[in-house]
């Protein structure tokens, strides 16, 4: 299994890549995600007027320092200016919310974990659940910012497919992750929610790119995973992660020097998951909810 029992879907990225495939990438275990919420970062830009070169500016020197909540905060700024983002903006959003929500996460899995070995102490039971709880109402707030800024800014202004692609893979992670998190009837509609999101970047993806393409082959990622943990569908899971690769080796030579890095890493991602999945359907082994992004 990977590194904090996670699944190769991207992750917990802490440095942004000049592709727009840098969130996916591995988890890594790293002190430096636990950071404090986003709300107080937000505050860092009250009472301060700031044109979208400064914020952007904020943003770069905020990753430098890993502090990933002023650096989502900078970037959230910029959003709600109303205008296109670059792919170099586009993808400073991305690492700094991908950071931001990945500290919660793993903190959540962390706690869940612990929560369900200490059944026997109801005190500590107890203390568990209420930390969670914390945990959970951090990343619920946070991956609604984000669906916002997604409804409201990103998806409408996007002009380009590519950019179509990444936000509406975007949406499907963020509602995702809150699926991880929900019950009932609304862990039913985030799940809806987020196979919808997936679903319709994935058709414009066959349509407009190439099959090595980094996004293309990103969504590919992540939606397999969606099939694999969220629906338990190990076999639509391994079906589609198996096309994509399939297809984009297909296609290998057509790969341009710029992007033949991240193709080739989310590829060995694909493969990574769908041997990890092949042996566990196999062998009977392993939860299927364990090991992701």
């Amino acid at each position: 299994n990977n590194e904090v029992g996670l699944f190769n879907d991207g992750g917990c990225v802490l440095k942004s890549d000049p592709s727009d495939a840098g969130e996916d990438v591995r988890w890594i275990k790293d002190p430096v995600c636990r950071i404090s919420p986003l709300k107080n970062a937000e505050m860092t830009f009250e009472g301060l007027t700031m044109d979208k070169s400064e914020l952007v500016q904020k943003a770069k020197l905020a990753e430098q320092a890993e502090r990933y909540d002023d650096m989502a905060a900078a970037m959230k700024a910029v959003t709600e200016q109303g205008h296109e983002l670059s792919n170099e903006e586009r993808n400073l959003l991305s690492v700094a919310y991908k950071n931001v929500v990945g500290a919660r996460r793993s903190s959540w899995r962390v706690i869940s974990s612990i929560e369900q070995k200490t059944e026997r102490n109801e005190k500590k039971q107890q203390m568990g659940r209420e930390y969670r709880e914390k945990i959970e109402a951090e990343l619920q707030d946070i991956c609604n910012d984000v669906l916002e800024l997604l409804d409201k800014y990103l998806i409408p202004n996007a002009t380009q497919p590519e950019s179509k692609v990444f936000y509406l893979k975007m949406k499907g992670d963020y509602f995702r992750y809150l699926s991880e998190v929900a019950s009932g009837d609304n862990k039913q509609t985030t799940v809806s929610n987020s196979q919808q999101a997936y679903q319709e970047a994935f058709e414009i993806s066959k349509k407009e790119m190439q099959p090595t393409h980094p996004i293309r082959l990103g969504l590919a990622l992540n939606f397999s995973v969606f099939y694999y943990e969220i629906l338990n569908s190990p076999e639509k899971a391994c079906s589609l992660a198996k096309t994509a690769f399939d297809e984009a080796i297909a296609e290998l030579d057509t790969l341009n020097e710029e992007s033949y890095k991240d193709s080739t890493l989310i590829m060995q991602l694909l493969r990574d998951n769908l041997t990890l999945w092949t042996s566990e359907n196999q062998g009977d082994e392993g939860d299927a909810g364990e090991g992701e992004n």
